[in-house]
């Protein structure tokens, strides 16, 4: 038995493993304590009878899986998170769970809706994420609905006590267990917020304004690293391109406005970070060629181009993540990579902007053949790959 799959819950088994799947000598689970301690308090106060619940910010399944038969609601900004929650399922012979982005929550928060008995959160990595999403769930909560979050203690910060606090009402906190910690808020139907997203940021660097949802990365301000990259794209480019990872689009706009000739698919596993790089497109380029010349997909890296088939592409751009929900990886970054030369036509390039201690150079010398130093700086550095061959 694989002790980093099996995972036991009142006496139920489930087989659970992480999207996307990790080496067989890999250590990670698709579960932590604070899922266990949530689990385990729901079952022994027997808060699980039917009704309307929902999940939000479940990261593989280890929540879903185990609360499938009660048909949840589950809401992610994370394609990843609804692919491993999908496999889960299906893994255990378990019903579809009814996967929705967080942006779906958000849509609609306005909408006159029946309400949730029972509200589960995992708290997520990012805070203004927690904030849309607590704005979000006002409208669907009742004084008798009961909301319980759960997180590792690192993660049950003042500053999120205080966001349940100011969106939801009086908030109380378990003790902690294996480094876990329970979160429970009364909903006060007189506290009334707006929400303070999408937020909008403009730098003399760039001559368009970002758009930012909630869950961008970077999003009060113009990113570093894409700051270099900038400075360093490709003039006099015709072409079909890609923005991966693109986050807000900074860098997939920017293209477009110094290379007019040019088709950008902007690609995220983000569903937050596709609406923000459409919006800061809609709103820096002209309404044909925002029509014409862009085309924004989410996806787990290239996946689902690559599954549809698309035509191959002159260039990929990337600013990759180094980090997947809690878990620093730059297995993400190299399955961007191989996904960007099967993406690429011959002789197509892939340019990319990473830390500068972060051993990337190398992989892709690997992967390519060959890897050129673009520019650096203190801190980053912008490399240059060239697809040689089909292979």
């Amino acid at each position: 038995m694989n002790t980093n799959t099996e995972f036991t819950i009142h006496s139920r088994q489930f087989t659970l493993l992480r999207f996307p799947p990790q080496g067989k000598h890999s250590s990670l689970q698709a579960w932590d304590a604070a899922d266990e301690y949530l689990l385990n308090y729901l079952y022994d106060q027997q808060l699980l009878v039917p009704s309307r619940i929902a999940i939000l910010n479940d990261d593989f399944g280890a929540i879903s899986c185990p609360l499938a038969e009660f048909s949840p609601e589950v809401f992610s900004d994370s394609f990843m998170a609804h692919s491993g929650i999908k496999l889960n399922c299906e893994r255990n012979k378990l019903p579809p769970v009814n996967l929705s982005s967080s942006l779906a929550l958000t849509e609609a928060s306005n909408l006159v809706k029946n309400t949730y008995e029972l509200v589960i959160i995992k708290i997520p990595r990012t805070l203004a994420l927690l904030e849309q999403q607590l704005i979000d769930l006002r409208p669907s909560l009742s004084e008798h609905s009961t909301l319980i979050a759960a997180g590792k203690v690192n993660s049950v910060t003042s500053n999120v006590l205080k966001l349940f606090e100011k969106y939801i009402g009086e908030t109380k906190t378990s003790l902690a267990v294996k480094k876990s910690r329970l979160i429970f808020a009364q909903f006060n139907p007189n506290i009334a917020r707006s929400s303070p997203f999408p937020s909008k940021v403009d730098d003399p660097a760039i001559s368009f304004s970002l758009y930012n949802h909630a869950n961008v990365f970077c999003r009060e301000q113009l990113d570093i690293g894409a700051r270099l990259l900038l400075e360093h794209l490709p003039n006099h480019f015709k072409g079909r391109c890609i923005d991966l990872g693109c986050g807000n689009g900074v860098l997939g706009v920017a293209m477009l406005l110094r290379n007019p000739d040019t088709h950008m698919t902007f690609v995220d596993e983000s569903f937050m970070a596709i609406a923000s790089a459409q919006l800061t497109a809609k709103n820096a380029l002209s309404h044909e060629a925002y029509e014409q010349q862009t085309q924004f997909e989410v996806s787990h890296c290239l996946q689902t181009l690559i599954e549809a088939k698309l035509p191959p592409v002159d260039l990929v751009l990337c600013n990759p993540p180094f980090h997947q929900q809690n878990v620093i990886t730059d297995e993400i970054a190299w399955k961007m990579f191989v996904d960007a030369k099967r993406t690429l036509k011959v002789h197509g390039e892939l340019r990319v902007v990473a830390n500068r201690h972060l051993n990337y150079p190398d992989k892709l010398k690997r992967l390519f053949g060959g890897c050129k130093l673009v520019a650096n700086n203190r801190k980053f550095m912008v490399l240059s790959a060239i697809k040689l061959n089909e292979n």
